[in-house]
């Protein structure tokens, strides 16, 4: 199982307490999923929520990326099917064809960043479909 999470401390707003926020993606049966929980450690305020499918809330996002720095998912094999690439990016993203050769094109080129999950999810994808691809951290 891929996944990332971060450990954000705030105040509470109910209390002035110490809230932990905890955060984060994973990959679970072949899908993107993201998870938050925050619990006070002076009064009973404390949530959890998770989601699968569409897209991870942006707050979750940044603190990943600004935690973890991105990922970049590039193609090892420059002349890998072009059908392939875009139903790929089509299935994960639900994107329209022109939305997905739009990324395939970045894919070919400067490869796309994300979130290391977020590229490793496409990159299983594609790996599935016999198409290669490597995932590297971002230089900050």
């Amino acid at each position: 199982m891929i996944t990332q999470g971060v450990k954000i401390t705030a105040q509470c707003e109910a209390c002035g307490g110490v809230l932990i926020h905890d955060t984060g993606q994973f990959i679970d049966r072949d899908q993107l999923w993201w998870g938050t929980e925050g619990t006070c450690l002076s009064c009973p305020v404390a949530w959890c929520e998770q989601d699968s499918g569409g897209e991870t809330p942006e707050e979750i996002r940044q603190a990943l990326l600004t935690e973890h720095g991105p990922a970049r998912l590039r193609l090892t094999e420059p002349v890998a099917s072009p059908v392939v690439v875009l139903r790929t990016l089509r299935e994960v993203h639900a994107l329209t064809l022109a939305q997905a050769q739009s990324l395939a094109d970045q894919l070919r080129t400067t490869g796309l960043v994300g979130t290391l999950v977020e590229m490793e999810l496409i990159a299983s994808r594609l790996r599935h479909h016999s198409v290669g691809a490597t995932i590297d951290p971002e230089v900050r």
